[in-house]
């Protein structure tokens, strides 16, 4: 039986960052360097297959310092922690490294520089988010103020409103931010904003990919975990970019085919922590049920490298 026909778009940039890479690449050479088990606290990124295949070669995830041990080096997740985390490391002697992403990094300078300034902070993000949690304990306990919508821009309770900054997580849908940025100025004019974006440059642009993308569809899959931010804000991308059925799935096992039946067309896109194996699967999954045409959509290339810590580039 002759398969139906199917135009298959593939976003371009999708999957790993910079970020992600580096993280993992950190966990990889810590236990060349040290061996097993090298402890890290939190999923060094967020997505199953990575954290499975870095746990079979001898990396522990734990949750909390307290469950490591003080005789085995401790990798701090790519989403950043709280002071408190590498002062308690510090404390206990522990060898530890920290593969939180530059670019989270700079957004705990900002704040810092800003709190240094006499300013009280106000973060756009995702409460609970490990990213969030790691910029808002930068700062002693009151200092950072959690907006997540425009409406809770309305309700918050400033020390003073002449004396305000704001910071966001860096995986946020850029559209939603703008608006509450936009809010915020109009409620504090004084209000002191970054320099440059803190949403980073993947964040921004597989969105604008999606965005692209999203108009020719008729159903978009976001490859990608269900706890990664920047992969739900590339559903609720697509969605609001005109696409009518878009879903997140982790693998290609997770495809609803019964959703798909009748479509003439399908965008494939994954989140910045998503390995390019996982989306070569699903991929494939399309290809043998359909007679496949791939058309990619390229809106930026991206070239940008982290270098690791120094303390891995040198032997033990």
């Amino acid at each position: 039986m002759a398969k139906p026909p199917l135009t298959l778009y593939l976003a371009a940039p999708r999957g790993f960052c910079a970020g992600v890479d580096r993280a993992i690449k950190i966990v990889e050479m810590a236990l060349e360097k040290w061996g097993a088990p090298v402890y890290v606290r939190h999923e060094i990124v967020h997505n199953k297959f990575v954290v499975d295949g870095l746990r079979d070669k001898g990396a522990v995830f734990v949750e909390e310092l307290d469950e490591c041990p003080d005789d085995r080096p401790v990798i701090f997740s790519a989403h950043g922690v709280p002071k408190s985390v590498p002062a308690k490391a510090a404390a206990r002697e522990m060898v530890y490294v920290d593969a939180t992403c530059p670019l989270v990094s700079k957004v705990h300078i900002e704040a810092q520089r800003h709190s240094d300034n006499g300013l009280q902070m106000i973060m756009i993000g995702h409460e609970g988010h490990p990213e969030t949690v790691g910029t808002m304990g930068q700062l002693p306990e009151g200092e950072v103020l959690l907006v997540e919508t425009v409406e809770d821009v309305a309700g918050v309770e400033v020390r003073d409103p002449d004396r305000l900054a704001f910071v966001t997580q860096t995986t946020l849908s850029v559209d939603d931010t703008a608006d509450i940025v936009a809010a915020l100025h109009a409620r504090f004019p004084a209000i002191v904003g970054p320099h440059k974006e803190d949403i980073c440059y993947a964040t921004t642009n597989r969105q604008e990919a999606v965005k692209a993308m999203a108009p020719k569809c008729d159903a978009m899959l976001v490859v990608g975990a269900p706890n990664s931010s920047n992969s739900k804000r590339l559903v609720e991308v697509g969605a609001r970019a005109g696409c009518a059925y878009a879903q997140l799935v982790q693998r290609a096992t997770d495809i609803d085919w019964r959703s798909l039946e009748g479509i003439a067309s399908v965008g494939i896109t994954a989140g910045a922590s998503a390995p390019e194996v996982l989306i070569n699967e699903v991929i494939d999954a399309f290809g043998d049920r359909y007679d496949m045409t791939v058309e990619m959509i390229e809106t930026a290339v991206e070239n940008v490298e982290f270098k690791v810590p120094r303390v891995l580039r040198v032997p033990a």
